[in-house]
Parts: structure tokens; C-alpha cells; sequence
């Protein structure tokens, strides 16, 4: 999957792996998706380990983003909240695996940030999506429901 924007990855940086330095998005329509944990359609969190949950919320970010009318290629920022880096260090390759299932080869700008508490007791990981939907891209459908406060 190539995106839609302008991955840009300076060779005065360190290699990128997993990710891209920076993202020039396209001209578009922006697409921001709130904290994105391991909850099933009941609200419960499904999964005990850091690298089902990361499946899960990573499976839940494509969902919204559908719903918006975006894909996963369009994401230009991803932020990864984990309260266990340590663990997330050591299962990444299986968490990589996950992440492929979900978004690809695509790898925007991301950060990883320890958090010591997420809203949902449970949930050892969230994630928080940017996308822009590139112009062209306007008869995507998009789902849209209520809000609940």
C-alpha cells in the first residue's frame, strides 16, 4: 500500500524503521480519531496481552477511520500509549506483526509514550490516529451516528 502523502525521512536522521520522520500530507480533508483501546462492541476490553490489545485498538482505529471515510494509508501521525513499555519493547516483533495486519507497509510519523494510567483500567495500550483523505477522495462514504456525551 503507498501512500497518498509524502513520506520524508532525512538521511541527516537516523533510519526510520516503523515509522517515518515526517509526513507532508496532501491537500485534504483532516480525519482525527480519539484514544482507540482493546474494547469489543460491549465496551469490554478484549485481550490480556499487550500484543492482542494493540491488535484489537489497532483494528478499532481502521474501523474508525472507515467510518470517516478514510483508510488506513491515509494516517500521517500515529501516538502509541502503552502503561508498559517494557513489555511493548519486548513482544514489538509480534506487535509489528499486528500493526501490519491493520495498516500495511505504511508507516507514518509515530511516537511511543509510557502512560501509568489509560481511562480504561484494563487497557495496557491506545491509539490516537491523524488522517488526512487526500482532494479526489470526497466520494468516499462516510458512516455517521448520534453522539453520546
Amino acid at each position: 500500500m503507498s501512500s497518498p502523502h509524502e513520506l520524508v525521512n532525512p538521511d541527516a536522521l537516523p533510519s526510520a524503521i516503523g515509522f517515518s520522520h515526517a509526513v507532508v500530507a496532501s491537500p485534504g480533508r483532516l480525519v482525527a480519531i480519539a484514544g482507540q483501546v482493546a474494547q469489543g462492541p460491549d465496551g469490554e476490553i478484549v485481550g490480556s496481552s499487550i500484543e492482542e490489545q494493540f491488535d484489537v485498538a489497532a483494528a478499532n482505529v481502521v474501523r474508525a477511520l472507515e467510518g470517516a471515510g478514510a483508510r488506513p494509508d491515509h494516517v500521517i501521525s500515529l501516538l502509541i500509549f502503552t502503561t508498559d513499555v517494557e513489555a511493548y519493547r519486548a513482544r514489538s516483533r509480534a506487535i509489528g506483526d499486528a500493526y501490519r495486519r491493520h495498516f500495511g507497509r505504511h508507516f507514518p510519523a509515530m511516537a511511543l509514550l509510557g502512560a501509568s494510567a489509560l481511562f480504561d483500567q484494563k487497557a495496557k495500550v491506545e491509539l490516537v490516529a491523524t488522517a488526512v483523505v487526500p482532494d479526489g477522495n470526497e466520494g468516499a462514504s462516510r458512516k455517521t451516528e448520534g453522539t453520546e456525551g
